[in-house]
């Protein structure tokens, strides 16, 4: 079969599309035929050499939605999504030690087939199509332990989701709005604040002005919670806008680590700086049963045939995509 794979010999890396060994299905496993798959920033950071754990030769990929093939005959013939979570663990509050995500180090979806665990598998949405369906497991677990776990967003709050450009981001704003809160969001192209607020933000800033802290504490005043991937100095940015007892939570560090942080101000607003990443189990499932009653849907990027996956990973490295990129194939 055909995968997209990575070669890690002497510290130099790079992808091939190549063809692979079929998987040899295993007991209470599926196989299954993947229809689409989408491209996560941590297949930019892996196929540049800049992630823990990656082996020469796997097969990269966390997000896809396939046919079962062969397996547990309940399955076969279902159209599925992906849980990409290897190993949570027992802890619904945080992954266990022996925690990996689809992929690396563990083959994944950038494939024709795949075998993978029964329990890791989920009926695709129905008002969903492949292609979109694909473009969810990741990205929107991550929002969603964030938006309902983390910060306990409710209907009646003003909430603030940092850098729309990316998946993540789009998926908590989707997952916002349809709790009925207001949402707001931040980026550095005018272009993409505009086309949120087209979606049903009720306003945006252009973090590269520097008067953007001033301009939203004008408008909303204070946010009931943040949700941010870019960390850094804008941590402090946040303090100043949150409201007492809110919470800022935080699934990324795109910007380095945070300098001189404003601990007065934390302490004296009683607010919470919330780490999160991924989600459960369980947290897969009921994000899973959210889209589907809301009827959520993805913004997408861009879609690519599956032969031309290695230049769609590497134009990721540019950032300018709005929206998920998915493969199809």
């Amino acid at each position: 079969m055909k995968a997209i794979v990575v070669r890690a010999i002497d510290q130099k890396y790079n992808l091939e599309f190549s063809e692979v060994a079929d998987p040899i299905l295993r007991p209470d496993h599926c196989l299954v035929k993947i229809k689409a798959a989408a491209l996560n920033r941590r297949d930019y950071w892996i196929s540049v050499g800049k992630y823990p754990g990656i082996k020469d030769g796997v097969i990269l990929g966390s997000d896809g939605c396939g046919e079962v093939m062969e397996g547990d005959p309940a399955w076969i013939g279902k159209t599925v999504l992906i849980n990409p979570n290897i190993n949570w663990g027992d802890n619904p509050e945080h992954q266990s030690a022996q925690y990996s995500i689809l992929g690396t180090p563990e083959n994944g979806t950038f494939a024709e087939y795949l075998v993978i665990p029964t329990n890791r598998l989920v009926e695709k949405p129905k008002h969903l199509s492949d292609t979109e369906a694909a473009a969810f497991p990741l990205a929107a677990l991550t929002a969603y332990r964030a938006v309902f776990r983390k910060a306990g967003i409710q209907g009646n709050q003003k909430i603030l989701v940092t850098g729309v450009g990316g998946g993540v981001s789009q998926f908590a704003c989707a997952f916002v709005l349809a709790l009925g809160a207001e949402v707001y969001v931040t980026s550095s192209s005018d272009t993409k604040l505009t086309r949120m607020i087209e979606m049903g933000a009720s306003g945006g800033f252009n973090y590269g002005n520097p008067e953007w802290v001033k301009e939203a504490g004008g408008k909303v005043n204070k946010f009931d919670a943040i949700i941010d991937s870019a960390g850094g100095n804008a941590i402090n940015d946040y303090l100043r806008l949150i409201q007492p007892g809110g919470y800022i939570v935080v699934y990324g560090s795109t910007t380095g680590k945070t300098e001189g942080l404003d601990l007065f101000r934390l302490f004296w607003s009683q607010a919470s700086i919330v780490g999160s990443t991924m989600g459960n189990d369980e947290e897969f499932t009921s994000m899973i049963a959210f889209i589907s009653q809301h009827q959520i849907k993805p913004i997408v990027d861009s879609v690519h045939p599956f032969a031309q996956g290695i230049e769609a990973i590497q134009q990721m490295g540019t950032s300018s995509q709005f929206g998920k990129v998915v493969l199809e194939m």
